[in-house]
């Protein structure tokens, strides 16, 4: 094996372990919802100080509109669809309770690998349908391929998430990145992953979505 695969797979174990330990912090006894993001790099806070990221800043943002949920950050980046979906069962029972919503941010990895959409709407299926099979409430946030991947491509990708959405009778939140893709001021260096500010837009923008969720599911 190479060196950067050593490193790679190296790396990957030390994130599944702060994963762990991560969701462990938490008691199961909190008096409020229990959210559980399950995504990649966008999830997980990719660049960014803990505070600064998707799960802390959709914490205190619940919690200020007079929601006091917890969050639990279940993103790994570089996650595919695929991959969420092999460490769904020990995340959710590294939780310690059953979740009051699960946010499902996936497949954007899939796409940047070019990845057949009928292999990450399969993966994305099977998430789904063990989330309802638990009756576990789901915001499934949805994304946009790369317009240099095809109108072919583009097209099967992006219609994947409502007809999900649709078949599981789950809550769409159709574009996680809605308002920050494309807008250099509100990315990182690399033009992909949202800097602090960014991320602050795209928890503004789902927060309803979040909050009917979460009331739908009483």
């Amino acid at each position: 094996m190479a060196r950067s695969a050593r490193y790679g797979a190296v790396r990957r174990i030390v994130h599944l372990l702060l994963l762990v330990l991560a969701t462990s912090a938490t008691p199961a006894f909190a008096a409020g919802p229990l959210i559980w993001a399950l995504g990649d790099s966008l999830t997980a806070g990719y660049g960014l100080l803990p505070a600064q990221g998707f799960t802390s800043q959709l914490q205190n943002a619940l919690r200020r509109s007079g929601v006091p949920a917890i969050v639990r950050n279940g993103g790994i980046a570089g996650d595919t669809s695929a991959q969420g979906k092999a460490r769904l069962l020990w995340g959710l029972r590294g939780l310690g309770a059953q979740p009051d919503l699960v946010i499902v941010e996936l497949g954007a990895n899939d796409m940047l690998r070019g990845l057949p959409p009928q292999q990450a709407e399969a993966n994305l299926d099977a998430i789904l349908a063990e989330l309802k099979r638990r009756h576990i409430p789901v915001l499934l946030a949805g994304m946009r391929a790369a317009p240099n991947l095809g109108p072919g491509y583009r097209a099967q990708f992006d219609t994947m998430y409502p007809r999900l959405a649709r078949k599981y009778g789950m809550r769409l939140y159709p574009f996680f990145l809605n308002g920050v893709a494309g807008r250099r001021e509100l990315l990182q260096a690399d033009g992909m992953h949202p800097n602090p500010r960014g991320v602050q837009i795209v928890v503004r923008a789902i927060l309803p979505s979040v909050r009917m969720a979460l009331a739908e599911r009483r």
